[in-house]
């Protein structure tokens, strides 16, 4: 995350870059937005299987945490972070609700305490998505599983044609893209994470719009 800069006065402004909402938090999803929800919640399932009985941390879930709310019945708990989250979610006894930038606000998270971690269309917006990924490898536990989503750079083409053309998307969000990953740019930044490559399956979806990535958590010994 860049400094925060000191303003005339004394004050200080936020960190460039950093975001003061949540997806979906003063808006309503497009109906393209949705098309690409379900499409990574259609990855996400196939990948994980079962959520039954599992303590899942979704980081950058958005406001209203779509895909949590859809396995509330099956998980045991769901850590959710975001800038901002909807009032109710607070209230659902089986979460434990962040807020704040991250990844800063996920030290809170114990290591090792949770069996899978999503992070969905979120290393596009940060300064340093190293960082993040560097806390999803330390708070999954051994043999768990972090599943990562970004646009590519042919998805850019078309989610900026998309919100500054036809305006079918938010404009703030693509305003808000610092990068964008073929398999190519994502899968050394998960070997630097410290992901072992045999643990790293990277793949390109949603008709190449997108990268995904599923890694899978070694049992070595911390170092």
């Amino acid at each position: 995350m860049r400094p925060p800069r000191t303003l005339s006065g004394g004050e200080t402004a936020r960190p460039e870059g950093t975001r003061e909402q949540a997806y979906g938090q003063d808006y309503q999803p497009t109906l393209v937005d949705r098309f690409g929800v379900w499409l990574s919640a259609y990855q996400i399932r196939k990948h994980v299987g079962s959520f039954r009985g599992k303590q899942i941390g979704d980081f950058g879930c958005g406001y209203q945490a779509a895909f949590v709310r859809s396995i509330i019945p099956e998980i045991e708990r769901a850590v959710l972070v975001d800038s901002a989250l909807a009032p109710d979610l607070k209230k659902q006894p089986k979460i434990t609700a962040i807020e704040g930038p991250l990844p800063d606000t996920l030290v809170a998270i114990a290591g090792g305490s949770l069996d899978i971690i999503l992070c969905i269309s979120v290393l596009e917006h940060l300064w340093d998505p190293l960082a993040l990924l560097e806390q999803c490898l330390r708070v999954v536990r051994p043999e768990g599983m972090c599943l990562f989503n970004v646009p590519s750079w042919r998805g850019k083409r078309f989610l900026e044609y998309s919100a500054f053309r036809l305006r079918l998307s938010p404009k703030e969000e693509m305003d808000d893209h610092k990068m964008y990953y073929d398999v190519k740019d994502l899968w050394p930044l998960l070997v630097r994470a410290g992901f072992l490559p045999s643990r790293i399956r990277c793949f390109s979806h949603k008709f190449g719009l997108n990268t995904f990535a599923v890694c899978t958590a070694d049992r070595r010994p911390e170092r």
